[in-house]
């Protein structure tokens, strides 16, 4: 099921006039903070502590400034040159120094000395960075420091600074004037930042094409453990997007880090089944289908390892290590790393096969069943046995000796899940829990835990469930248990059709804004309005209706009705009514807020998550 991304919009009302220029929101200082941390101009101690309260240096403020320039990866801190009397060729910061003396950015003291561990005031460091965007004193007007001071205000390196003349700047100031600096115009009417290869729109730095051109990977952990450059004390650590630790790495995880925001990102992702072809071509194939599932390949060790200069071929049982979006990293044998699935069985049919050779001809019989798995992902899976019955819970194995697919019988619980979406029947769930409404035909529906948070689940809703090696919930199947399993539309017309003694019904609606017509000898107990239809092997088996109300509030989440709260489906479908009475689809935040009567539909179907409005219409 997919998540609905839910945003708010907010209005920003500009008054333009031909003194002032347009202002731009502006950003947060977390975000200041993040952008400049992972531009490595401010970093932490090795505990990972910015001390942003601690007054900076002159010599600490050059080797920022080096940072947010173009000799970033080239300048480094010691160089052996002893420039002033109190730099040292062994001192820490003498090669960030001469590169800012050389460039002209700063200067020392008529003495001969440069004063490194002086603290820097805002006048001298503004002063600096002018001379890093190109401005020199003929684009002054004025004597120092009113002059300085004046032209950081106007390109808008002050922005946001509470730091006056003659203060020391703290490390938090200097956040905000490099972030400034990243954003402003240099003496070439360019913005700063672009010079350097960053993103700059709208005043702001974009901060997600600064993690991903910063983050080092994919890499495979073939032992189980991680190589960093860094010290592993105090970092973050994701595992398949929730928070973790090291020591849950696994062999064949692959993991990505960041060494500015030492921060590293592992995920265990892995498809395994029988290999049935890759596209364009085996001389350069750019995409791979294992288990009936297509996947990109995103790696030139994977493109090798599936090209016919590789060792995988057409009916190989192979595992995909795929990344962190999905995208196949490496690939290994199923010995090397077997797999297990849960899921329902879709379709399942037993099929012919015929491999000639010069001289005999050899015919076989396989089984080719196609699962929806616990994780919401349908694969395919070629196997020796019986075909299975659609809608069956089964087990799937897949190693070196080939698939097994096994049915299960059911394993039930009963109990209430959390209102946080945590335990059930007195098991906690797994970090990764995978959750799968089931319909016993072959519908199925991908789950959040936060999906049947509070609801009360019966033995009859609980098909099947397994335990991890803490002896939490990490699969539940459940039978019918939240009705988004069922198909809902919205009926625009249902008539019923008497000719020669015989009775047919045709029913035209709209699914996702699409108009739809079935006719036939069934008749449905349905009037215009809200419907959920079950399917059976493709063919409508019900439709049944929806109860209806009419809001009175509406929020990106819930709806209201008189007294009554009701929570969204978060794939609501949302009508306009026009003034010819046509429906058209349209959004939530359409009509959030917006003068129209609204009415709701909601399943009253008896499921114990259920009575989710599924459909909205706003007159």
């Amino acid at each position: 099921m997919k998540k609905r991304l839910l945003s708010v919009l907010a209005a920003l009302s500009l008054v333009l006039t031909l003194a002032a220029p347009a202002a731009w929101a502006a950003v947060d200082e977390d975000t200041m903070l993040e952008t400049i941390r992972v531009l490595g101009i401010l970093s932490g101690d090795e505990n990972g502590n910015m001390n942003l309260s601690g007054s900076v240096t002159r010599a600490e403020f050059v080797k920022m400034m080096t940072a947010a320039s173009t000799y970033k990866d080239s300048v480094g801190g010691s160089t052996g040159a002893s420039l002033f009397t109190d730099v040292k060729s062994g001192h820490w910061a003498s090669g960030y120094i001469k590169l800012a003396v050389e460039q002209g950015w700063v200067s020392g003291y008529v003495d001969g000395s440069f004063r490194p561990d002086n603290t820097i005031t805002l006048e001298e460091a503004c002063t600096a960075l002018l001379r890093l965007l190109g401005y020199d004193s003929s684009s002054l007007a004025g004597s120092f420091p009113d002059a300085q001071l004046s032209k950081a205000r106007a390109v808008g390196l002050l922005d946001d600074l509470d730091a006056v003349q003659g203060q020391t700047l703290t490390r938090q100031d200097c956040v905000t004037l490099f972030y400034n600096l990243l954003t402003a115009e240099n003496s070439s009417g360019t913005v700063y930042g672009t010079t350097l290869g960053y993103t700059v729109t709208n005043g702001e730095v974009d901060y997600s094409s600064l993690v991903t051109s910063d983050t080092k990977g994919p890499y495979v952990s073939s032992s189980g453990t991680v190589s960093l450059p860094f010290s592993t004390e105090n970092i973050t650590v994701y595992r398949n997007g929730t928070l973790s630790d090291l020591s849950a790495v696994k062999q064949y995880d692959v993991y990505y880090y960041n060494e500015n925001l030492r921060t590293v990102w592992i995920y265990s992702d892995r498809v395994t089944g029988t290999l049935t072809g890759v596209s364009p071509s085996r001389a350069a194939p750019t995409s791979v289908t294992v288990a009936g599932t297509e996947y990109t390949i995103g790696t030139s060790t994977a493109t090798y390892k599936l090209s016919s200069q590789g060792s995988f071929a057409d009916g190989d049982t192979v595992t995909l290590l795929l990344g962190m979006n999905g995208e196949v990293v490496d690939v290994i044998t199923a010995s090397a790393s077997s797999a297990s699935y849960y899921g329902v069985v879709l379709s399942s049919e037993r099929t012919a096969s015929t491999s000639s050779t010069t001289t005999s001809e050899t015919s076989s019989v396989q089984v080719v069943t196609q699962v929806a798995c616990s994780d919401g992902v349908a694969r395919t899976f070629y196997h020796d046995g019986s075909a299975l019955r659609t809608g069956r819970v089964v087990s799937v194995t897949v190693n070196g000796s080939g698939t097994t697919v096994k049915s299960l019988s059911d394993k039930s619980l009963s109990g209430k899940v959390n209102a946080a979406g945590t335990t059930f029947a007195g098991y906690s769930f797994a970090e990764d829990v995978d959750i799968l409404d089931t319909d016993g035909e072959g519908g199925y529906a991908y789950l959040y835990p936060s999906r049947i948070a509070g609801a009360e689940l019966e033995k009859s809703d609980v098909r099947y469930y397994t335990l991890d090696a803490n002896g939490d919930i990490d699969c539940l199947i459940l039978d019918e248990a939240t009705g988004d399993t069922l198909t809902y539309v919205y009926v625009t017309s249902a008539g019923e059709t008497n000719s020669d003694m015989n009775v047919s019904g045709t029913y035209t609606y709209l699914q996702d804004g699409e108009s739809q017509t079935i006719s036939g000898n069934t008749i449905y107990n349905i009037t215009v309005g809200g419907a959920a239809i079950r399917y059976e092997d493709g063919s409508v088996k019900s439709i049944k209706q929806l109860e209806s109300v009419s809001l009175t509030d509406l929020t990106e989440f819930t709806a209201t009705a008189s007294n009554q709260r009701y929570d969204l489906d978060e794939n609501v479908q949302v009508y306009l009514r026009d003034s010819s009475g046509d429906l058209h689809l349209t959004s939530l935040s359409e009509i959030i807020g917006s003068d129209y009567s609204l009415r709701g539909w909601y399943d009253d179907l008896g499921y114990a998550a259920g009575g989710l409005i599924r459909i909205i219409v706003a007159s």
